[in-house]
């Protein structure tokens, strides 16, 4: 009997993660004679702890063809570290029950170990699984992988939105504010305020100040920056990761609780930040926080993203067939004057659970910048343009009818 085949999205989702779903269901259908049937899990791992699978060959094939351009995670994700032999054992028994051969789990660094941890599991049960994990991050920070699907759109998003502020605030610095402050993800990683600055083409260029988290922050020299930049230009642009650190190694808005993989739940740099402005240097200050709109924002998606998105999941459904297990997909960038790109892949142990930082090359001398180079890898995955169809003025995303599977086991305790 075909094995069957089951997917799921996980973690903090992106504006191309479905375009990944997208293609490997439309491999799939393509190549159907070799497999079963496609289940996607209900929110994520979670869908097969809680024996919840969708049968996606009961959606509308249009609304499958929407997904490419729909941000989301269209079955669902979830943020769920898997610590006990009990779970592995649930999925492990689901698995069987419904005769699961393949797993493809959509995901970050954490979700490549629960990938990875899945994999030995059940080669230690002598349960034949094929395991593939396919990246997802717009933190970009998966080793390996050139780059990482979601990260180029966000990107594309957070240098427009950085640009087109600078334009409002040096409209109004005269008689209003001198000061925005945006906020964008990046625990440990700076990728995201990076590409802030990829505009930025002469010193008077906003963003003026760059915060990463790879760099510690100085409260002083901070301060004497900002004045400076408004000295000179009358307004300065900030763009600021959530995860700086001051110089004891400290989360500056670390708000003392723990997420489910046992992070730092971060409380929101921007706020703390514009206060410390306001007070020291009595300037007006506007401050925004990027949050969900980064990464939910389909409608300004990177083209070259979006195709590599797309791209993995179809090359998915090839490895699968040849039964190449224990192994993450990866985007290898070619050395050519033109940008280039092919798939490749890695073992799961060699991306688990590690994470990579924004270079040194890549960050000014006085750390508030960008470099050159920085600016060209970043330029390569933001270019081009994939507008979703429209309707009425307003995008036409995929809806999707997430019909489950009837149930064989008993209920299982999360």
């Amino acid at each position: 009997m075909k094995k069957n085949i089951f997917y799921a999205q996980s973690g903090g989702v992106t504006p191309v993660i479905n375009a990944t779903a997208s293609g490997i269901i439309n491999s799939y259908l393509k190549n159907k004679k070799y497999f079963g049937k496609f289940f996607a899990g209900k929110n994520g791992i979670i869908g097969a702890l809680n024996e919840e699978l969708i049968d996606v060959e009961k959606e509308n094939i249009n609304q499958i063809k929407l997904l490419k351009s729909t941000p989301g995670g269209a079955f669902g994700s979830c943020r769920l570290k898997l610590k006990s032999p009990r779970e592995f054992q649930r999925i492990l028994d689901v698995f069987k029950a419904h005769n699961i051969g393949y797993f493809f789990y959509n995901g970050g660094g954490d979700s490549q170990d629960t990938t990875n941890k899945l994999n030995e599991y059940c080669k230690s049960q002598n349960y034949s699984l094929v395991c593939i994990g396919l990246p997802k991050t717009i933190d970009n920070d998966l080793s390996v992988t050139d780059n990482c699907p979601g990260f180029g759109s966000v990107a594309k998003y957070i240098a427009v939105s950085t640009y087109e502020a600078s334009l409002d605030v040096q409209s109004m610095c005269q008689s209003s504010t001198k000061v925005f402050l945006l906020e964008v993800m990046g625990r440990h990683a700076g990728w995201l305020a990076a590409s802030s600055g990829v505009l930025k083409s002469n010193k008077k260029d906003a963003p003026h100040i760059i915060l990463f988290p790879e760099k510690t922050f100085v409260q002083e020299s901070f301060l004497k920056k900002v004045k400076n930049t408004v000295n000179e230009n009358g307004y300065c642009v900030i763009v600021a990761s959530e995860g700086i650190k001051n110089s004891k190694n400290q989360f500056i808005s670390d708000s003392g609780g723990k997420d489910s993989f046992g992070h730092a739940q971060l409380g929101g740099v921007a706020p703390i930040l514009a206060s410390l402005i306001n007070k020291s240097l009595k300037y007006k200050v506007h401050w925004s926080v990027a949050d969900y709109l980064q990464r939910a924002a389909r409608h300004v998606a990177s083209k070259i993203d979006v195709q590599q998105a797309y791209t993995l999941g179809m090359e998915a459904i090839k490895y699968a067939k040849i039964k190449k297990s224990g192994i993450m997909l990866t985007i290898d960038s070619k050395k050519s004057k033109k940008y280039s790109w092919s798939i490749g892949y890695t073992d799961l142990k060699n991306v688990a659970n590690k994470e990579k930082r924004l270079p040194k090359k890549y960050i000014s001398n006085d750390g508030y910048a960008i470099t050159q180079s920085c600016r060209q890898y970043i330029s390569n995955l933001i270019n081009g343009e994939d507008y979703p169809k429209y309707k009425n003025g307003l995008p036409l995303y995929s809806k999707l009818r997430k019909i489950l599977i009837k149930k064989k086991l008993d209920k299982f305790e999360l």
